[in-house]
């Protein structure tokens, strides 16, 4: 077996519009395809950044919430290289979102931040350089 790449990211959400508005309007993903699931009364929407599919946005009315924060088993984060932690921080303090303090990786020296999508998932920005 070869693997080429991780295609996609799966997140489900109970709060749709609040997570599309922020995977869209404030992490600046682009929609490649919204599609309303009438049989499940559930959205999918699928997004993209740079021209790259990467994540699939499942709404459903009764979902159960994450056991912890972070250290949940199953997926811990989703990271997000960015250039510049500090302007990505301030952009989205200045859309009203919460994030931890910006730290340096210990073992790369490379500066990240964590914060919460509308869901309350942890996702981080990392220096790419």
């Amino acid at each position: 077996m070869k693997i080429n790449c991780i295609h996609h990211v799966a997140i489900i959400t109970d709060q749709y519009e609040a997570s599309k508005h922020f995977y869209v309007n404030i992490l600046g993903f682009n929609v490649v395809q919204e599609v309303y699931r009438e049989a499940r009364n559930s959205y999918k929407l699928d997004l993209s950044i740079n021209g790259q599919y990467q994540i699939e946005l499942f709404s459903f009315d009764d979902v159960a919430k994450r056991a912890s924060y972070p250290e949940a088993k199953g997926l811990r984060h989703l990271a997000f290289e960015v250039d510049d932690v500090e302007a990505a921080v301030a952009h989205l303090q200045q859309h009203g979102v919460a994030t931890e303090p910006i730290r340096i990786d210990e073992y790369s020296n490379k500066k990240f931040c964590f914060f919460y999508d509308p869901n309350g998932q942890p996702l981080e920005l990392y220096a790419s350089i």
